[in-house]
């Protein structure tokens, strides 16, 4: 419904430090290798795909539950950007978080749950207590 109703850039006021703001991210991460074609949103989706292979292997070998959880987050969160850029030629990004005038990029939930699963990993990483054998 929103994309539907609301222009690319128009800023809906959620909060104080939230926004709404459609933005199409044609790139990856902060908006890196911005590839504005069909053939371009094609090339990142299969590398999204064979990363997504690699997880699916690291998650079948998780010797943790915090360490698979990690992994099945980030793996969802992939799964939810390469769905978007297969369906609207680029990954709808549209939260956009700031305070005392300064903004942290403009990101969606998919950046939520692969950014809650890289702290599950390195939380597993440096605190979780490891059974020894």
């Amino acid at each position: 419904w929103l994309l539907t109703t609301q222009a690319a850039h128009e800023r809906i006021h959620i909060t104080g430090f939230m926004d709404f703001i459609l933005i199409w991210n044609k790139g990856i991460s902060y908006g890196l290798l911005d590839l504005d074609s069909t053939s371009g949103q094609l090339l990142l989706s299969a590398l999204g795909l064979g990363i997504c292979a690699l997880l699916l292997v690291m998650l079948w070998r998780a010797q943790s539950h915090l360490y698979g959880g990690g992994l099945a987050l980030i793996l969802g969160g992939a799964i939810g950007n390469i769905t978007d850029r297969l369906l609207y030629d680029g990954v709808i990004d549209f939260i956009s978080l700031h305070a005392g005038g300064y903004y942290w990029y403009i990101f969606n939930l998919a950046d939520i749950w692969i950014g809650l699963g890289v702290g599950l990993i390195l939380f597993d990483a440096f605190f979780a207590h490891k059974k020894s054998n």
